[in-house]
């Protein structure tokens, strides 16, 4: 993004860095912006949760309140929002569960759609890491979270554990050999920046998962190609202790994942969460500013 704009980033060499970059590219909201559009030939069935991936850990991160790093520009405050009490004080969470909570977002190939804003570390450590203080205060920090579309089987699994108050199917399956199309779209999407809103990630189709290790959906896929950076991390740094994955040399894992990732690509877009919205039904927006969470936020 910064090169594009012909402003030279530096090379960025501590969160306070990365976060002053943050600020001067103006970016005010982060998601992880992913759309699976994998398809199987066994269609779901009825008292089933189907999905590309853990089904147990699926359900159990959407089943968490969720939490979104909350951003130093937000000004309308969710009723139902709360703050943790502990910790880096960088998120809030809602009290309802990811898996009942939608949020507009956009990804190039898929464009507008409503994601579930489900649980997941990295809307609150990125938030955390991006965060700029002036004697204490909080003067820059971006609202992160997730914006995730599932399969279109995951979906429609959503819906019947929602009618069954969370409870979960009695049968599971993860899709595997019976997948015949699509591809998993997953990123990040930056928006505020005056140039529009920009999204980088990787786009991997279950033909390509399949011929570079057999047996994988492109969902599975990318997630062990961040594992084995990991991995190859950890043993290289074997007394690094604990850490974030903010923390992991990014150009290392990089390296070892981009193999795995299909295109990684980077594009911009002139979407925002105010973008064609109907005329016809009120709704608490602040046209002031697109990138309030407010406008985000699905009712």
């Amino acid at each position: 993004m910064a090169t594009s704009q012909d402003i030279d980033p530096g090379q960025p060499r501590c969160y306070e860095d990365w976060a002053a970059l943050a600020q001067r590219l103006d970016i005010k909201t982060i998601h992880i912006a992913e759309r699976d559009t994998q398809l199987s030939s066994r269609r779901k069935q009825r008292g089933e949760f189907v999905n590309t991936w853990s089904v147990r850990g699926f359900v159990s991160e959407g089943l968490q309140p969720s939490e979104l790093g909350w951003g130093s520009h937000e000004r309308h405050w969710p009723d139902d929002a709360c703050r943790h009490g502990y910790g880096c004080d960088a998120a809030i969470y809602l009290q309802r569960p990811g898996i009942a909570t939608r949020v507009r977002s956009w990804t190039p190939l898929e464009g507008p759609y409503h994601g579930f804003l489900v649980t997941h570390g990295e809307s609150i450590s990125i938030a955390d890491h991006l965060t700029l203080r002036e004697r204490g205060e909080v003067v820059y920090r971006p609202t992160v979270h997730y914006a995730y579309y599932p399969c279109d089987d995951a979906v429609l699994s959503l819906h019947e554990i929602a009618g069954r108050n969370w409870g979960l199917q009695p049968e599971r399956r993860i899709m595997r050999e019976e997948i015949e199309s699509g591809m998993d779209e997953l990123g990040v999407l930056l928006m505020g920046n005056r140039k529009g809103v920009y999204w980088y990630g990787s786009r991997l189709t279950i033909e390509q998962a399949r011929l570079l290790a057999p047996h994988n959906s492109a969902t599975s896929l990318q997630v062990a190609a961040g594992a084995l950076a990991g991995m190859v991390w950890a043993m290289r740094h074997p007394r690094a202790g604990v850490v974030e994955p903010d923390d992991i040399d990014y150009d290392l894992v990089l390296r070892i994942a981009a193999p795995y990732l299909g295109q990684l690509v980077g594009e911009y877009g002139d979407w925002s969460p105010l973008k064609d919205r109907s005329p016809l039904y009120q709704e608490a927006v602040d046209a002031s500013d697109p990138w309030q969470f407010l406008n985000f936020r699905v009712g």
